[in-house]
């Protein structure tokens, strides 16, 4: 469907084929929003390539802003630590995002829709009234977000090992319990608990046991994506 103002286009390469110029054509404010990694971030940075310009150019602002969704595993951690270190200002929302959407100097917004048979839909906006409405929804949310900078890293999946010395924090057992359950030598044991400390950003066992809890309910009573 196509309009002088909107145009529906189908999946990743009709969106770089028909609107990567406008990502590229961007010269003050870039925005995007987005629940995680998978929305935006093959297309706009195969646009970004076949201009052959990079994301941030002089007096440019660039600002990214995802779903807790998007801190899920330390990978996508790690993939946003990177977008935030090339330049780009990055925050997470506490709660679901209004719409996925990117907003191009404050002249085009791009509204991600749901998949149809698999393949996502995108619908360029050029109406002024629609645009500045999906750029105010940005802005209150981004007022309200936090910086990546200020979110702590999810925790590595956990082993059945792990498993095992978080039950045995939990439950306040000693060391030398600790050991012998898991069948390990006192010395192994406290390396481990150790380990896991760190990976857990734990200070001290006491810490440990109460983050042990909290990780081991939410593994039995998953709260479900947000």
């Amino acid at each position: 469907m196509s309009t002088d103002r909107i145009i529906t286009l189908h999946g990743e390469r009709e969106l770089v084929q028909r609107a990567g110029h406008l990502f590229v054509a961007s010269r003050e404010e870039f925005l995007v929003a987005a629940a995680d990694l998978a929305t935006w971030s093959a297309g706009v940075n195969a646009a970004f390539r076949e201009g052959k310009r990079p994301h941030v150019l002089p007096g440019l602002t660039m600002r990214k802003l995802y779903s807790r969704r998007a801190l899920a595993d330390p990978e996508q951690h790690r993939r946003l630590r990177r977008i935030a270190a090339s330049g780009i200002e990055v925050r997470i929302s506490d709660g679901p995002l209004a719409r996925e959407a990117i907003v191009i100097d404050r002249r085009t917004a791009i509204l991600a829709g749901a998949p149809v048979r698999g393949v996502l839909t995108y619908t360029v906006v050029h109406a002024p009234e629609v645009v500045d409405g999906v750029r105010s929804l940005f802005r209150a949310t981004w007022e309200t977000a936090t910086d990546l900078a200020d979110c702590a890293a999810p925790p590595p999946p956990l082993t059945d090992q792990a498993r095992h010395i978080l039950r045995t924090l939990a439950a306040g057992h000693t060391d030398e319990t600790g050991a012998r359950l898991l069948g390990v030598s006192l010395r192994t044991y406290r390396r481990r608990v150790a380990d896991l400390m760190t990976a857990l950003g734990a200070t001290s066992r006491f810490q440990a046991g109460l983050l042990a809890r909290g990780l081991l309910e939410e593994e039995v009573n998953p709260a479900g994506p947000r």
